[in-house]
């Protein structure tokens, strides 16, 4: 994030689903069994730049993390090769420029251990200061 180093922005999420094992088998993605099953969680976020540098879409969310009922925490998915498919979350297009006054409504993939539920999505302030975090309520 060297590049948007002085710019200021905020993350607001405002909608978490879980999402089922058919989304995962329908999405693309080559199983880990080293993970166990997992089923995706969509975390919807408004990002909005508040001023300084431009900067990507993609320096604003790469904070989020979901975390579960069983207190593990997992940041957004992120497909090397090709791209996943997720039934009405589109992968985001990190390589925007934002700049002071735009804002995106986006969406992001989280995998989580099957059985297990979203608790919270956390915001990474760094490693001085405690994330911010909003429960998922129902």
């Amino acid at each position: 994030m060297t590049n948007s180093k002085d710019a200021r922005y905020t993350v607001t999420p405002t909608k978490v689903q879980t999402g089922t094992k058919a989304d995962m088998d329908n999405s693309g993605l080559k199983k880990d069994e080293e993970d166990g099953p997992q089923i995706p969680v969509y975390v919807w976020s408004t990002l909005e730049h508040k001023g300084g540098k431009t900067m990507e879409l993609g320096d604003m969310d790469d904070d989020l993390i979901v975390k579960t009922d069983k207190n593990k925490r997992t940041r957004a998915l992120i497909v090397i090769l090709g791209q996943a498919k997720w039934p009405n979350c589109p992968a985001v297009e990190s390589n925007k420029k934002m700049n002071a006054g735009d804002s995106e409504k986006i969406c992001s993939a989280f995998l989580i251990p099957e059985g297990q539920k979203a608790a919270a999505v956390e915001l990474s302030q760094g490693f001085s200061k405690a994330p911010l975090e909003w429960a998922v309520t129902k």
